[in-house]
This record gives C-alpha cells, structure tokens and sequence, in this order.
C-alpha cells in the first residue's frame, strides 16, 4: 500500500486544519444576521422605553450570552492543546 512520509501527512493535516478554520470565519463573518435576543418581557420593556435604551438592552444581553461560551472555547482550546503536546510526546 502506497504511504505518504509523515511531513506529507503532517502538511496534509495542517492543511485541512487551516480550512476548516477559514471556513467557520466565513460563516461567523460573512453570513451573520442580526441578533434580536430578547425575550417577550423583555422586548415589551424596551419598546416602552425607547430605540437607544433597546439597543443597548439587546447589546448587553448579547454580551452576557457570550461569557459562558468564552469559557467553554477557553476549556476546550487548553484541552486540544493538552492533547496535542501528550501525542507529540508520545511519538518522540
């Protein structure tokens, strides 16, 4: 069976890894829509008080959204990361 040497297969890897990493920005940057993220109750509070109010509403809520998934993206990198340096270890 024809193999590749493993600087083939490591360009590959990294290759495909770049991709998919261009790819997901695209989608995160190109084919957003706007985020309306409030709940009944709290569309009907900023309707009442006002346009700027609401934006800044729905801002802070998107902020707010966001936190936990910062950690679990800071998690899962320290876990990839903990992984690679265990199988480059492994292979030396």
């Amino acid at each position: 069976m024809f193999s590749l040497p493993h600087a083939a297969v490591t360009l590959q890897y990294k290759m495909k890894h770049i991709l998919n990493i261009l790819l997901v920005l695209f989608f995160v940057l190109f084919i957003a829509t706007a985020v309306d993220a409030q709940c009944a109750v709290c569309t009907k509070t900023a309707s009442q008080l006002g346009e700027k109010p609401a934006q800044g509403m729905n801002s802070a809520i998107l902020y707010l959204m966001m936190t936990p998934f910062a950690i679990v993206g800071f998690i899962g990198y320290r876990w990839w990361k903990g992984n690679k340096k265990l199988e480059a270890e492994e292979q030396q």
